[in-house]
Parts: C-alpha cells; sequence; structure tokens
C-alpha cells in the first residue's frame, strides 16, 4: 500500500469497512463470539491493517465487538438480561411510532403499508422465513417513518439494527411465523382506524419478547 493515502481518505475508507463489517455482523455472516481477523480483512477489501485497526475501534464504540490484549477483536456476545432489555426499549419505541401513526398517516400512508402486509403474507403462505424476514423489516421501517418523528425514526431504526439477529431466531418457532402475520393484519386495522391506543397496545405486544420466544432465542446463542 502506498505511505502517502490522504488522512481523509483513509478515514472514509475505514468508515466504509466498519459499515460493511456491522452489516456481516447484524445479518449474521460473523456470529457473536466470532474472531474478526484483521489480516483477512485487509486482504479482503484491499487495504492495510490501518484502516481495518480503525473500523474495529469504531465497531468497539458501538458495542458491537470487543478487543481483548493479545487474543483479537470478537463479536460481542450479549447477555440474556441485555437483550431483554434491548426488547422491552423496542417494544416502547414501537408503541410509540405506531400511537404516532395512527394519529398521522395519510391514506397513501396506510395503503404503503397494507402493501408491505401483503408482501408479509406472500411470504408467510410460503413459508419463506428468509424472505418474510427481509418484508417484515419493511413493513416496520414504514411504521418508524410514519410516526412523524424523524428522532424517533432514527432512534428505533438504529435499535431494530442492532436486535436483528435475535428478531431472526424467534420467527423459527412452530407457529410464529402466521402469528407475526395475523398481528401485523391488527397493527394495520388499528393505525387505518386512527385508534392510537390500540396501535401503540398491539406493536408493544408483536415486538416483545416474553416465554418461549425469549427462551428460543437463548437457545440459540453462543455458550461462553
Amino acid at each position: 500500500m502506498k505511505s502517502d493515502i490522504d488522512p481523509l481518505e483513509q478515514r472514509s475508507r475505514s468508515d466504509q469497512i466498519a459499515q460493511t463489517l456491522e452489516d456481516q455482523i447484524l445479518t449474521g455472516r460473523f456470529a457473536p463470539g466470532a474472531r474478526l481477523d484483521e489480516a483477512s480483512l485487509a486482504e479482503e477489501h484491499n487495504v492495510s491493517r490501518t484502516p481495518i485497526r480503525e473500523a474495529f475501534h469504531r465497531l468497539a464504540q458501538s458495542g458491537l465487538v470487543v478487543q481483548q490484549p493479545r487474543r483479537g477483536v470478537f463479536v460481542r456476545v450479549s447477555s440474556p438480561v441485555e437483550i431483554l432489555e434491548m426488547f422491552e426499549v423496542m417494544a416502547e419505541l414501537e408503541a410509540a411510532c405506531g400511537r404516532l401513526a395512527a394519529r398521522r398517516a395519510t391514506d397513501a400512508d396506510i395503503a404503503e403499508l397494507r402493501q408491505a402486509e401483503i408482501e408479509c403474507r406472500a411470504a408467510c403462505d410460503a413459508g419463506d422465513i428468509d424472505l418474510y424476514y427481509l418484508k417484515n423489516g419493511i413493513f416496520h421501517h414504514l411504521l418508524y417513518a410514519q410516526s412523524g418523528n424523524g428522532y424517533l425514526e432514527q432512534e428505533a431504526s438504529r435499535l431494530h439494527r442492532r436486535l436483528k439477529p435475535y428478531r431472526r431466531m424467534q420467527l423459527f418457532l412452530r407457529g410464529r411465523l402466521q402469528q407475526s402475520m395475523d398481528e401485523h393484519a391488527a397493527i394495520v386495522g388499528a393505525i387505518s382506524a386512527g385508534d392510537a391506543t390500540q396501535a401503540a397496545a398491539l406493536l408493544r405486544d408483536h415486538v416483545a419478547v416474553q416465554g418461549e420466544k425469549f427462551h428460543h432465542v437463548m437457545s440459540h446463542l453462543p455458550k461462553t
């Protein structure tokens, strides 16, 4: 690599790599507990090790990885308590989105939400969990946007991203796909009717991880 690389260009490259690694962690390429190899990643991204180290530092600051002296960098394994706490906050954020969307969504917004629901149902009917997971994410991000509150949308999207691996896990529970789809239909109905209280309650219950769902998520975490 050249030694006279512009520091701003190097910073931009490390930010891009950090974003890529974050996506790969959250979509499952690098599982919780996996070691991130500096040398192989530098080769993969065609950079020196410096941007990789800077990307690792950024990921450590966001809580996605831990840097262990003389051992390396590992994808962080969240504790059961932390995961449950994140889901509790996510449930409240989505409840707030639903409450505001019920008050603020336009006819065009509701039509868009119904279309997302239709696409979720098609994936559900096909038994395609991966496709359902993708369409489900679109459905939820529409709800965040339709809250009409940019800051709430940003925070809900950020935590949704952090919880991606765990939200996907519970879809493999027997009967959960259809249950999730039925909950979507009820949520759209409440928002369409302008029932803010009902929309908030339905979304809170939809996101909350309780009982069997929580045990299913925990059983798929790596043992430490």
